[in-house]
């Protein structure tokens, strides 16, 4: 699943995304309608993507997509049937293309549509604090208990046996069963994705969603933003402490357990059994492999991978950090 709760306006002729972005060229097929933009991965025929690193040019030379915005350097690239649409700038034309077939994903207002859980039929089916306030298109499971001051905004499903803690706003996520997210944490609202366009920043449409799987532990004051070209998920029996943000897109696998105040920044990936100390960060783009201990502190700025445990800034393997600072 990948954006449920987003209307898709396209499709979209190619002539109609090249006069968009102000491209005139005669080497394009411009009469071929595109269905939807996506990631390298997850792009299909008659799907656009986009590639502007050659770090994802494996990704690249498996995609199915029709179409790539990239640049003359990266084209090369792609295989025979992705056509190129060479740009300056990739990722302020992916923006640009984002918002013709998702408009209602750049801005992120406060839902107006909520209404209080005593005028819904959730009132007598979960537990719930005073000012509980409830969006259009949710759903609650059964034996689920809510604070008090929570806002759980549009798009949002709920599982079996969850608890929501007090002052916590929940949008466009899916919560799978017996998942505890405790108070003030902000699940599902846009990351923080813009671009600098010579005097104003661009915001970058984020239509993926939040999916927590189950039996999983949110701890307070937490923000979990939702994914802007893939989906941000939080794998099943994870652990996070208080005040930690993961950024969009950010996957992490099963059993890790991550410590207060860790940040882990956009498109990067955690393994499964990750075990990561206080305060440490992760750069994004950055995957961490299985069964990686990081010590609290660290500052991730490279792929670690299986098995390995790391500490320091730049986090390098923990018997060269103790013999390099006795």
């Amino acid at each position: 699943m990948f954006n449920p709760f987003f209307k898709n306006r396209g499709p979209f002729s190619v002539r109609d995304i090249l006069n968009f972005l102000n491209i005139k060229t005669e080497s394009v097929e411009s009469n071929i309608e595109l269905k939807d933009i996506k990631d390298l991965y997850g792009s299909n025929n008659y799907d656009i993507t986009f590639l502007h690193s050659k770090k994802y040019r494996e990704l690249a030379k498996k995609t199915k997509a029709s179409f790539c915005i990239t640049t003359e350097s990266l084209k090369n690239e792609l295989p025979a049937s992705c056509i190129p649409i060479i740009v300056e700038n990739v990722l302020v034309s992916v923006s640009k293309i984002t918002s013709m077939f998702y408009p209602d994903a750049i801005n992120d207002d406060f839902d107006d549509s909520v209404i209080d859980i005593n005028q819904t039929n959730f009132k007598d089916k979960v537990i719930s604090g005073k000012n509980v306030l409830i969006g259009k298109n949710v759903s609650l499971g059964k034996n689920c208990k809510i604070g008090h001051n929570v806002i759980i905004e549009k798009n949002v499903s709920i599982g079996d046996n969850c608890s929501i803690g007090s002052n916590t706003i929940i949008r466009n996520s899916l919560i799978s069963n017996n998942v505890k997210i405790l108070d003030n944490c902000v699940i599902g609202k846009h990351g923080f994705g813009f671009f600098p366009n010579k005097n104003k920043n661009l915001r970058y449409p984020h239509i993926g969603i939040v999916i927590i799987e189950e039996n999983c532990e949110i701890g307070c004051s937490s923000t979990i933003d939702r994914g802007s070209m893939s989906n941000t998920v939080i794998g099943k029996n994870t652990y996070l402490d208080n005040q930690i943000h993961i950024a969009h897109n950010v996957k992490i696998g099963e059993n890790s357990i991550i410590a207060g105040q860790v940040g882990i920044a956009g498109s990067s990936i955690i393994g499964s059994n990750v075990r990561i100390g206080g305060q440490a960060g992760i750069s994004g783009h950055i995957k961490v492999g299985n069964n990686v201990e990081i010590g609290g502190g660290s500052g991730v700025i490279r792929n670690i991978p299986n098995n390995t445990k790391v500490m320091g800034y730049p986090a390098k393997n923990i018997r060269e950090f103790l013999r390099d600072n006795k």
